[in-house]
């Protein structure tokens, strides 16, 4: 008796750490919301492609040793699958639906653009459906609802955003869409490789490093002239924003991301993910003293609520499991 006890105490324990998955996909993504801190300085000396490239080199410097020390989780690993999805989340989900979403604002209603946008969990819930054979709880769909309502008023407040059914026939929203489905896709593929035993550190890893010849074209390609100038004092400031730039919401993001992603539905990661607009919202306030209002404060209320009940319920959810294994 006592060790069966004991047994289901244990299991206990185990299931509180595994729903801290969700916290460890949201707290990534907060990290995903402090870009801007360093960025917006970056953007005076350097483009947007040389950011995100120079960002892949200091990587590369990590990412090699971490691959290295975890190879062995790639022995055997190798097939068709996971090189696809290696590629979908390197090439696809960190360079292509960057520079898609980018090029949807110089092509159309920035309106239309953000509110396609938040299509971005469905697509990573019907992916995970459709690939991952998830099941999902009876109240996914009220947190899926609360959750896309929270990014809704994050976005425009109470207010209807301005646009007419022409807006969304544009170039823009097809790129738009294009972004999201890739950005919820590449939640999809992360969970598959993970499913696949390879370990988050070699995931992180190999998305960076694979990343780097597409975005080597890219950067040849757009011919953007390297013109960074300034005193001793000035180049030093840039070099250490590019340091955090590159290691915080960077590498650190994406190791910690991919750690609760191991344990986590993707479904519920998609949703896990949208604390990095609620952090966001905060930084533009706090920091560059953009005005917050009453419907940014409700749906940023709303998305933490909702992040707090699915780890309620995946606790309840995993406890009642284990008691009946037991």
């Amino acid at each position: 008796m006592a060790n069966a006890v004991s047994r289901i105490n244990n299991r206990s324990m185990t299931w509180s750490r595994g729903s801290l998955g969700i916290w460890y996909v949201a707290l990534g993504a907060v990290l995903w919301g402090l870009d801007p801190l360093f960025r917006i300085l970056l953007l005076e000396s350097f483009t947007s492609a040389q950011i995100v490239f120079i960002e892949h080199v200091l990587l590369a410097f990590v990412a090699v040793p971490l691959l290295i020390k975890h190879r062995k989780s790639l022995g055997g690993k190798w097939s068709w699958g996971v090189i696809g999805a290696l590629l979908f989340i390197s090439w696809g989900g960190s360079a292509i639906a960057t520079v898609l979403f980018t090029a949807a604002f110089s092509h159309g209603n920035a309106n239309a653009i953000l509110l396609l946008q938040k299509l971005q969990p469905l697509f990573a819930i019907i992916l995970a459906r459709v690939l991952l054979k998830e099941a999902l709880p009876s109240r996914f769909f009220t947190y899926l609802a609360l959750a896309l309502a929270g990014t809704y008023l994050l976005t425009f407040g109470f207010a209807a955003p301005q646009l007419g059914w022409t807006d969304l026939g544009t170039v823009a929203c097809l790129f738009s869409i294009l972004a999201a489905s890739l950005w919820g896709g590449s939640t999809v593929m992360g969970k598959y490789l993970l499913g696949k035993g390879l370990d988050f550190p070699v995931v992180t890893s190999l998305r960076f490093l694979l990343a780097l010849p597409l975005l080597s074209a890219l950067l040849l390609a757009s011919n953007d002239a390297w013109a960074v100038t300034g005193s001793a004092g000035a180049l030093t400031v840039i070099g250490i924003n590019l340091l955090f730039q590159a290691f915080f919401p960077g590498l650190l993001s994406l190791l910690l991301y991919y750690k609760g992603l191991s344990s986590t539905k993707a479904s519920y990661a998609t949703l896990a993910e949208l604390s990095f607009p609620a952090v966001g919202v905060l930084v533009n306030w706090l920091v560059f003293h953009q005005a917050l209002t009453a419907g940014q404060l409700v749906g940023f209320i709303l998305i933490w609520s909702t992040l707090w009940f699915m780890t309620r319920t995946q606790d309840q959810t995993e406890t009642v499991q284990g008691t009946a294994a037991a």
